[in-house]
C-alpha cells in the first residue's frame, strides 16, 4: 500500500467576501483594537525615557517637531542604565523592597482568596432553584464592581476616622477608639474585604457561565449513583473550570507587580502613619510623578514592573505548557 500525501491545507486569504462574512466579529473586537493603539502601542516610543535624563524643553521655532514632549524625549541626553540604578540606591533600597512586597503579597492573597470565593459565588446562585433569587442576588453582588473607589474612601473615613460611627459607637460603650489611620495592622484586611466585595461578583460570571453551559444530565447521573453535591462539585464541576482558572491565572501572574492604584491610593487617604503597609509599586511611581523626582526613575520602575509582568507570563505558560499543553495560553 503506498502512503498517500495529505493535502496541504490551503491559506485563508482576507477577501471581500471573507471580510463580510466575518464583519460582526471584526465589529466586536474594533473597539478593543482601537483602545489598544491608542493606549498601548502609541506610548510604546516613550519606554526610551527610561533611559534619558528627561527635561521639558520649548523646541526651536525652525525645528521639525513643534510638541515640546516629543522634542524633549528626542533631545534629552542619554544616561543608560542610571535611572534604574535609583532602586537600588542604599537610600532607596528599603522602600523598593517594602513597595515590591506589599505588592507581591497582595496580589498573591486577592488571586487565592478572590478565586476561591469567586467559584463558590457562582456555584452557589447556579444551586438557586429560583431563578428570580439567583439573578438577584448576583445583581446585588456584581454592583458593587461599578461603585468608584472614591466613594468607598468616603464611607470608610466616615465609618472609622476619629469622630466615626464605628468610634462613636465604641465611646459610648467606654471602648478604646479604632486608629485605622495610624495603625498598620488593619490595612491587610480593609483591602482583603474591599477586594473582595468589589471584585468577587464581577469574577464570578464566567465560572457561572461555563456552569450554566455544563450538561445537567451529569449531575442528575452522579446523584442517582449516590454522588452528594461535594462529590459533583469535585468530579464534576472542577474539572469544567480548571481550564478557565488555569488561563485567568496565567494573566493573574503577569499582573502581579501591578496593583488597584485607585484602592491602594484613595482608601488610606494619604495617611504616612501606614505608608509601609499601603503602598504598592504603582503608588509609588505616582507619587515619584507628583514630586519633584526625575521623570527617569519612574519610567525606569515603570519599564522593570511591566518587563518582569511579561516574562512572568511567558515562564507561567511555559510550566503550563510542559504540564498540561491543552490549558496553555499560547
Amino acid at each position: 500500500m503506498t502512503n498517500q500525501e495529505t493535502p496541504a491545507k490551503p491559506k485563508f486569504r482576507w477577501t471581500a467576501d471573507a471580510i463580510y462574512c466575518n464583519l460582526s466579529y471584526l465589529t466586536m473586537v474594533l473597539p478593543g483594537t482601537i483602545w489598544l493603539i491608542l493606549f498601548a502601542y502609541l506610548p510604546m516610543p516613550g519606554i526610551i525615557m527610561a533611559f534619558k535624563n528627561y527635561r521639558l524643553q520649548k523646541p526651536p521655532a525652525d525645528y521639525w517637531i513643534q510638541n515640546r514632549f516629543i522634542y524633549s524625549l528626542i533631545e534629552s541626553p542619554w544616561v543608560g542604565w542610571d535611572n534604574f540604578r535609583y532602586l537600588v540606591l542604599p537610600t532607596n533600597l528599603n522602600n523598593t523592597i517594602t513597595f515590591v512586597r506589599n505588592t507581591v503579597l497582595y496580589n498573591l492573597l486577592f488571586m487565592v482568596v478572590g478565586l476561591v470565593l469567586s467559584v463558590l459565588l457562582a456555584v452557589i446562585i447556579y444551586e438557586l432553584t429560583n431563578r428570580f433569587w439567583a439573578k438577584l442576588y448576583h445583581s446585588i453582588f456584581f454592583l458593587p464592581f461599578f461603585i468608584s473607589w472614591v466613594v468607598v474612601a468616603y464611607v470608610v473615613y466616615a465609618l472609622a476616622n476619629h469622630t466615626g460611627i464605628i468610634n462613636t459607637a465604641l465611646a459610648s460603650w467606654n471602648l478604646p477608639p479604632l486608629e485605622i489611620y495610624k495603625e498598620k495592622i488593619y490595612w491587610p484586611f480593609i483591602f482583603l474585604f474591599a477586594n473582595i466585595w468589589k471584585y468577587t461578583g464581577n469574577g464570578s460570571i464566567l465560572y457561572l457561565a461555563i456552569i450554566t453551559g455544563i450538561d445537567r444530565q451529569l449531575y442528575e447521573a452522579a446523584a442517582m449513583d449516590g454522588a452528594n453535591k461535594w462529590q459533583q462539585f469535585w468530579n464534576i464541576t472542577l474539572p469544567q473550570l480548571i481550564p478557565t482558572i488555569v488561563l485567568l491565572q496565567i494573566l493573574a501572574v503577569g499582573r502581579i507587580f501591578g496593583s488597584d492604584f485607585d484602592m491602594f491610593y484613595t482608601l488610606p487617604g494619604g495617611s504616612a502613619l501606614v505608608r509601609d503597609v499601603t503602598t504598592t509599586i504603582d503608588v509609588y511611581v505616582f507619587n515619584m510623578l507628583r514630586s519633584t523626582t526625575p521623570l527617569g526613575y519612574p519610567a525606569a520602575v515603570s519599564l522593570v514592573q511591566s518587563v518582569i509582568g511579561f516574562v512572568l507570563i511567558l515562564v507561567t505558560n511555559y510550566i503550563v505548557r510542559k504540564t498540561r499543553p491543552e490549558m496553555a495560553l499560547f
